[in-house]
């Protein structure tokens, strides 16, 4: 299975910047992509941004010119640096990883989940 710790989340004022990071650990066999969503109070868990292996990078438009993903495949980790945040950022933001691990001599694909890091955006 696969682990996946984010830390980096916590309380901003509007215009400020926050780093997040998730670092992936377990029986990995390889990490096809990771990304990032949220979920805001009383709505639904969105895509704020994703990397693939390539890389090729995926950013919701309310976050384009502003957040940028990027990944570290040698720690098994991606990062999200977030500027220029607004109150509306504001949510529990989660990583996402869709990942092959070892399943005896096979390998299986799965989508794993973080636990969730809050962000705030207030002043």
């Amino acid at each position: 299975q696969v682990q996946l710790v984010e830390s980096g989340g916590g309380l901003v004022q509007p215009g400020g910047s926050l780093r997040l990071s998730c670092a992936a650990s377990g029986s990995i066999f390889s990490i096809n992509a990771m990304g990032w969503y949220r979920q805001g109070s009383g709505e639904q868990r969105e895509l704020v941004a994703a990397i693939t292996s390539g890389p090729i990078t995926n950013y919701a438009d309310s976050v384009k010119g502003r957040f940028t993903i990027s990944r570290e495949n040698a720690k098994n980790t991606v990062y999200l640096q977030m500027n220029s945040l607004k109150p509306e950022d504001t949510a529990v933001y989660y990583c996402n990883a869709d990942a092959h691990v070892h399943y005896g001599l096979d390998t299986l694909r799965g989508d794993y989940w973080g636990q969730g890091t809050q962000v705030i955006v207030s002043s």
